[in-house]
Formats: C-alpha cells, sequence, structure tokens
C-alpha cells in the first residue's frame, strides 16, 4: 500500500493550498486500481467539494475506466464519454457494464 499512502499526502498537500479551484488526476500511469485507490479518489472528491472545488481524472487506462465505471463513481470523478468514447457514461443516469 506505499502507493495509496503517497497519493493520500500527495492529495492532501494539493487539498491545503490556498484559491484551489480544481483538482485534475492524470491516471494515464495507473495500470491498477483497487477498492483503496477508488476510497482515496473518492475522499480527494469529497474534500474538493467542502473547500469550494472540484476534483476530476484524466486519461485513465481502459482496465482503470472500467473499474471506476462499474464502481458507479466515473461520473463522479468527471469521466464521461465524448465522441468516439468508451460509453461510461450513457446519459439520463443510466450506465452500460461491460
Amino acid at each position: 500500500m506505499p502507493g495509496v499512502a503517497r497519493s493520500d499526502r500527495a492529495l492532501d498537500a494539493v487539498l491545503d493550498r490556498p484559491g484551489l479551484v480544481e483538482i485534475v488526476v492524470d491516471l494515464a500511469a495507473v495500470g491498477f486500481l483497487d477498492s483503496t485507490g477508488v476510497a482515496t479518489l473518492l475522499r480527494g472528491a469529497a474534500e474538493a467539494v467542502g473547500r469550494g472545488a472540484t476534483l476530476r481524472v484524466t486519461d485513465p487506462q481502459p482496465i482503470v475506466a472500467r473499474v471506476l465505471r462499474i464502481t458507479s463513481v466515473d461520473c463522479l470523478l468527471g469521466l464521461t464519454a465524448g465522441p468516439g468514447g468508451d460509453g461510461s457514461a450513457t446519459g439520463s443516469g443510466w450506465r452500460r457494464l461491460r
């Protein structure tokens, strides 16, 4: 769990910045995400909202995007399918599981 502890510390450092408006977490290099990683992202998103900011994730690898999608947190973390997207958000509150 050293990666999660490091992520928690980094997130806390960012959340303590004055004038924070948005946190963007680039997941391009993340090849695996389990429940502790999802919990870290959700905690960060909740903390950000409590401070008047937002947290969103970008560029997840397909397996990470799938974890976020099947745990129904993709939309909470700002992931939406655009043109040619992967269908993580299908509109009207419905999600498609693959």
